[in-house]
C-alpha cells in the first residue's frame, strides 16, 4: 500500500556510502562500499569531542565545545569526496538531543556538511545500534545488545535483524565523568555513587527486560570495547575473550588503586578515553549487576554500521519509516480508503507542480506519508483532530524517522485543515523552509477535494504554477457528487492569501 513510484536504484557492488555519528562523546565517520549485498568499511575515522562536557547545568552547550565539533565536520568532509551526496548521512544522538540551543549548531554544521543533521531519539539510537549489531555479528539468537555512549545507555532485545524491546537510558561515560569523576580522582566513594546511580535507571527497566528475556548478550561501543580489551590483557576475560562480571569487579579495584585517571595506563585504553573510562566501567558494572549479565560478547558493529544498513534498505525500497506508517494506522484505525484518496490526490498534485516549485522525491515521501496519517488524531477526538494528529507524530517514537522528520509531519497535520495562521508561516518555513510551506499548501488541496468522503471518481483537478506565489487550480464540475467542490476551493483563496499565494480557481469547460 505504501510503495513509494518515484525510488532511487539500490547501490551497486563497490559504490560508496557513508555515515557520520554525532555522538556525545566521540564522531565518528564511516565509509564502506557494498560488498555483495554487505557493507564494508574502508575508511574508519574517529575523534573525541566531548560535546556532553560543553553542556552546562541549563544544557546549554559552550561556544568552545561547537567550535571542537565543527572542526572534527570539516575534516570528516575532507574525506568524503569519492561519496556522493544522496549515499550520506549524518546522524546526531543525546548531546544534541538534550542541548536547548541545538539549532545554532545544527545551522552551522549544515553549511558545512553535504546532508543535514539528522537527530534521532533514543529509541531510534537503539533501533539503528541493533541493526548494525545484527549484520556484524550475525545470530538467530535471541540476544540482548547493551551500547554505552557518551549521554546514554541503549538497551535492545532482538532476534535476526529485528529488534524486539528498545530503550535509551540517561546514562554514559561523558555524563557520569561530570557529576562523579569531574576532579579526575577515582575512589571508592566516587564509585559507589556512580555504580548507585546507574543502577537506578536500569532497575526502571529491569522487569521489562527480564519478562522478554534474552539467551546471549552484546556489547557495543567504545567503552565496553575498552573494557574487553583490559581483561583480555589482564586474563580476567574468560576463554572465548568474552567480557566478565568478576573481571568487570577487579577492573574496578584496580582503578580505585590507581587513584587518578591522569595515571590510567592500560593496554587497550587509548589516551582520549581515559578521562571517561571510570565512570564507563561504573556504568557497566551496575548494568551487569542489575541484569544479572555475567558475560557479555563485543561487537564491532554499531550506530554507524546500522545507519549505513537502514540507508541500503532505504534505496531498495524496503525502507523502516512506510513500516512505521503502517503500524499507526493499524494502531490508530485509521479510515484507509480515504487515506489512499488523498495519498492519490496529493500525489496527482504534486506531480504536476514538482518541476516548477523544485520539489525532490524526499519531499514527495513526506507529504505520501502526511497524506495516509493525516487523521490519526480522529482516535484521540473529532474536535481540532489536525492538532493531535500533529502531537501525536511530533512526540511519538516512530522507527525510522529523525526528530526534524517528525516535525515536518506535524506541521503538515497542524496546516492540513481549518484556518491558516500568519505566525504559523514563519514557524513552516524555519522548520523546513519553502518546501514544506508548498507541501502543507498541496496537503489541505488533496484534503479539502475529498471532503466529503465520496466513493465516486475525483474530477478531474490541473494545477498550474505561474510563479512560485500565484497558483491556479481548474476544476471539472460536471459530477453530481462533488457540486460543493468548486466553492470549498473557491474560499481557499482567502487562507492561502494568508501564506503569501494567491490561488485562483477555474471551472473546466466540460464537453457536450
Amino acid at each position: 500500500m505504501l510503495n513509494n513510484d518515484i525510488i532511487d536504484s539500490p547501490l551497486a557492488d563497490d559504490e560508496l556510502m557513508a555515515a557520520i555519528d554525532i555522538g556525545s562523546n566521540s564522531f565518528h565517520l564511516a565509509i564502506a562500499r557494498l560488498d555483495h549485498g554487505e557493507v564494508r568499511k574502508v575508511v574508519s575515522m574517529s575523534e573525541k569531542v566531548q560535546l556532553a562536557a560543553g553542556l552546562d547545568e541549563h544544557n546549554i552547550l559552550s561556544a568552545a565545545a561547537e567550535k571542537r565539533g565543527l572542526e572534527c565536520l570539516s575534516r570528516f568532509v575532507a574525506r568524503l569526496d569519492s561519496v556522493s551526496a544522496s549515499r550520506i548521512r549524518v546522524v546526531a544522538t543525546n548531546a544534541l538531543r538534550q542541548a536547548k540551543n541545538a539549532n545554532d549548531f545544527i545551522k552551522r554544521a549544515n553549511e558545512i556538511l553535504p546532508n543535514p543533521i539528522e537527530i534521532i531519539s533514543g529509541r531510534e539510537e537503539a533501533r539503528l545500534i541493533y541493526l548494525g549489531v545484527s549484520h556484524t555479528n550475525a545470530s538467530s539468537d535471541k540476544r540482548l545488545v547493551i551500547d554505552i555512549g557518551g549521554g546514554s545507555t541503549e538497551f535492545i532485545i532482538g532476534q535476526g535483524f529485528d529488534p524486539i524491546l528498545t530503550e535509551s537510558l540517561q546514562m554514559g561515560c561523558v555524563a557520569f565523568t561530570k557529576k562523579f569523576f569531574a576532579d579526575g580522582q577515582i575512589n571508592k566513594e566516587n564509585f559507589n555513587r556512580a555504580i548507585v546511580a546507574a543502577r537506578k535507571e536500569v532497575l526502571a527497566i529491569n522487569g521489562q527486560y527480564q519478562k522478554t528475556g534474552w539467551s546471549s548478550v552484546v556489547g557495543s561501543s567504545g567503552t565496553i570495547k575498552a573494557v574487553r580489551n583490559v581483561l583480555v590483557s589482564k586474563g580476567w576475560s574468560d576463554e572465548q575473550e568474552r567480557v566478565t562480571y568478576q573481571g568487570v569487579k577487579k577492573l574496578e579495584k584496580l582503578l580505585i588503586k590507581i587513584g587518578d585517571v591522569n595515571d590510567i595506563e592500560l593496554e587497550g585504553v587509548k589516551e582520549h578515553r581515559k578521562a571517561v573510562f571510570p565512570a564507563g566501567v561504573a556504568v557497566l558494572r551496575a548494568t551487569m549487576k542489575v541484569l544479572g549479565i555475567e558475560t557479555i560478547v563485543y561487537s564491532d558493529g554499531a550506530l554507524r554500521e546500522g545507519v549505513m544498513y537502514d540507508m541500503l534498505g532505504r534505496l531498495a525500497s524496503e525502507d523502516v519509516r512506510d513500516r512505521s506508517v503502517l503500524a499507526l494506522i493499524k494502531r490508530y484505525s485509521v479510515d484507509k480508503k480515504q487515506a489512499r484518496q488523498v495519498v492519490r490526490t496529493s500525489r496527482h498534485l504534486f506531480k504536476q507542480v514538482k518541476d516548477d516549485l523544485q520539489l525532490t522525491n524526499d519531499d514527495a515521501d513526506v507529504l505520501r506519508r502526511a497524506a495516509y496519517l493525516h487523521e490519526i488524531g480522529l482516535a484521540i477526538s473529532h474536535s481540532s483532530y489536525h492538532k493531535h494528529s500533529a502531537y501525536l507524530l511530533e512526540y511519538s517514537d516512530i522507527p525510522g524517522f529523525s526528530q526534524v522528520d517528525q516535525k515536518r509531519m506535524a506541521q503538515l497535520m497542524l496546516n492540513h485543515r481549518r484556518k491558516l495562521k500568519s505566525d504559523m508561516l514563519e514557524q513552516t518555513c524555519s522548520i523546513g523552509g519553502d518546501d514544506l510551506v508548498y507541501l502543507c499548501l498541496l496537503l489541505r488541496l488533496a484534503v479539502l477535494a475529498h471532503h466529503s468522503r465520496s466513493e465516486y471518481d475525483l474530477p478531474d483537478m490541473r494545477l498550474v504554477i505561474t510563479d512560485t506565489n500565484r497558483w491556479q487550480i481548474t476544476v471539472s464540475t460536471d459530477k453530481k457528487h462533488y457540486a460543493f467542490l468548486f466553492s470549498d476551493l473557491y474560499v481557499e483563496i482567502e487562507q492561502f492569501a494568508k501564506w503569501g499565494v494567491q490561488l485562483s480557481v477555474m471551472e473546466a469547460t466540460v464537453s457536450a
